[in-house]
């Protein structure tokens, strides 16, 4: 009985194609939008929590933070430092060796610190040229901390760092740019105006964005690493920088300080500790700037439900007016309909069979919609990843979801049409014109 009914709907569907097509064209839109947004949204925070998990969950990162200038103003004076020199004004912020010091040795949490210091100079190799290319002074220790790999040759050592060694290794866009396809081991390097020894390229890291890993968020397959004690006694502190009314000279000894704790449940409370010990050196706190990745990563993990929640509910609406597309359409159609109502009546159905004849119609349109729906949800997400940037990552709880809703909605917004057919009078249904 029930196997004639799905037939007997399915040709009535069949009937008014147009009809059935546009009927379900809104649980169609609705299913593929739900898919194609929730696979959009969940690719666009997948993206933004790992770039956070590459900053390491156990860290803490302490960075310099270039203070507002304000001509005449007090709060400035009050955490930086400025002294005169022949033609400008020496203005001294951000984190200090004396800093990283501190931080080491009064942090019993802490099993690595690793002092990052930056300049800008020119880098050159024959006619191969990076200007104000990014030159990270660090020690040996950066490369596990930012969960870096070497492709070529070695990274730091301490013997680097101890000697004063004139060596550098180049992540792998720098070594692209100045190298080309010649290999860069064991060439030399020009880094302003001294000579360096390429003992190692590192692997590229990610996609080649913007990548948390790097100092300023910079894309750190661009950088050069050398010795922190080459920057700090080949390069110096000091910073020109023209404005106008003459020129200015800063001073930076540091560009980042990371920390990395033995225990990640001891993460916040370390944090809180570096903040104290650094107001003795910085009272406004406004030149240094302590991130937390693990704070960070929770965070964003909260605002990832709340944002799929967000885009579920709005695709959602395209599917509840799809539902009331179909009990629209579905309610008129009782209303041409009638004559056969009374008929089958007549002829000894019962008001369950009418009413599941009008269900399963309703059903077939709902399931027909979804089925197309999924098709074209789960292809919007690779036409987008396909032609733009966009990551995108299809997950089946969203196609299982979506599907459930179009059941769910048909059966939701069937029920009314078909009780109301089934309710009628056999004797006024047989009269109805």
């Amino acid at each position: 009985m029930q196997l004639s009914a799905v037939k007997l709907g399915v040709r009535n569907l069949l009937l008014h194609k147009l009809r059935s097509f546009l009927t379900a064209l809104g649980i169609i839109l609705g299913v593929s939008s739900v898919i194609a947004m929730l696979a959009i949204g969940e690719g666009s925070k997948q993206e933004a929590l790992e770039r956070i998990r590459q900053l390491g969950a156990s860290n803490v990162i302490i960075r310099s933070d270039k203070p507002e200038q304000e001509d005449d103003s007090e709060e400035e004076a009050t955490s930086t430092t400025a002294t005169q020199q022949q033609g400008g004004t020496v203005l001294e912020w951000g984190l200090k060796y004396k800093d990283f010091e501190v931080l080491e040795a009064a942090l019993p949490t802490v099993r690595l610190a690793v002092p990052i210091a930056l300049v800008r100079k020119n880098a050159q190799h024959e006619r191969y040229r990076i200007a104000n290319a990014r030159i990270l002074g660090t020690t040996p220790d950066y490369l596990d901390v930012k969960n870096l790999s070497v492709r070529r040759g070695r990274f730091l050592a301490d013997s680097d760092v101890d000697t004063t060694a004139n060596v550098a290794v180049l992540a792998a866009g720098a070594a692209k740019r100045l190298f080309s396809y010649e290999d860069p081991l064991g060439k030399p390097l020009l880094l302003g105006p001294g000579a360096y020894t390429i003992v190692g390229v590192l692997d590229r890291q990610g996609s080649g964005n913007a990548t948390p890993g790097a100092v300023g968020q910079q894309n750190f397959n661009n950088d050069i690493y050398i010795p922190i004690s080459a920057v700090q006694r080949r390069f110096g502190e000091l910073q020109v920088t023209a404005r106008s009314g003459g020129i200015n000279f800063e001073r930076t000894q540091l560009s980042e300080i990371t920390l990395v704790v033995e225990d990640e449940n001891m993460v916040s409370q370390t944090a809180d500790m570096a903040r104290k010990l650094l107001l003795a050196s910085h009272p406004k706190f406004v030149d240094v700037k302590v991130q937390v990745p693990l704070e960070l990563l929770h965070q964003a993990e909260e605002e990832k439900r709340i944002w799929n929640l967000v885009l579920g509910s709005i695709a959602g609406i395209s599917l509840l007016v799809g539902g009331i597309g179909i009990m629209n359409i579905m309610l008129a159609t009782v209303t041409e309909r009638t004559r056969e109502i009374g008929i089958r009546r007549a002829l000894g159905a019962k008001r369950w069979d009418i009413t599941l004849q009008f269900l399963i119609e309703t059903v077939l349109l709902s399931l027909g919609g979804g089925v197309l729906g999924i098709l074209v949800g789960v292809t919007i997400p690779f036409v987008v990843s396909r032609f733009s940037s966009i990551q995108t990552v299809l997950s089946a709880w969203s196609i299982v979801l979506a599907f459930g809703i179009a059941a769910t909605t048909g059966v939701v917004f069937g029920i009314y049409p078909a009780r109301r057919a089934a309710l009628m009078d056999p004797i006024e249904a047989l009269r109805h014109e």
